[in-house]
């Protein structure tokens, strides 16, 4: 199985940043892709970004040019870096592996 351990969550106010990492672990196909989903409160989830190949990447429009994702194919490790964050970037954040996902981590924004 796959193991996906997320950390860098938490409570951040309006203009701060955060970095977001994702250890993978166990049995997955090394070219998959990676990346994040959020779900904001009351609202579906949505994709914010995603990496594959070695530096093809994919933004939502609403966090292009704020959040860098990257990742360190020998330490396995998927991360998220946000910046200039704002009270809608709230959510529980999910990073994924081709069909496996981690448990989340709470982003809260503050105004």
């Amino acid at each position: 199985q796959v193991q996906l351990v997320e950390s860098g969550g938490g409570l951040v106010q309006a203009g701060g940043s955060l970095r977001l990492s994702c250890v993978v672990s166990g049995t997955f196909v090394s070219i998959s892709t990676m990346g994040w989903y959020r779900r904001p409160p009351g609202k579906q989830r949505e994709l914010v970004a995603r990496i594959w190949r070695w530096s093809n990447t994919e933004y939502a429009d609403s966090v292009k040019g704020r959040f860098t994702i990257s990742r360190d194919n020998a330490k396995n490790t998927l991360y998220l870096q946000m910046n200039s964050l704002k009270p809608e970037d709230t959510a529980v954040y999910y990073c994924y592996v081709g069909s496996d996902w981690g448990q989340g981590t709470q982003v809260t924004v503050s105004s």
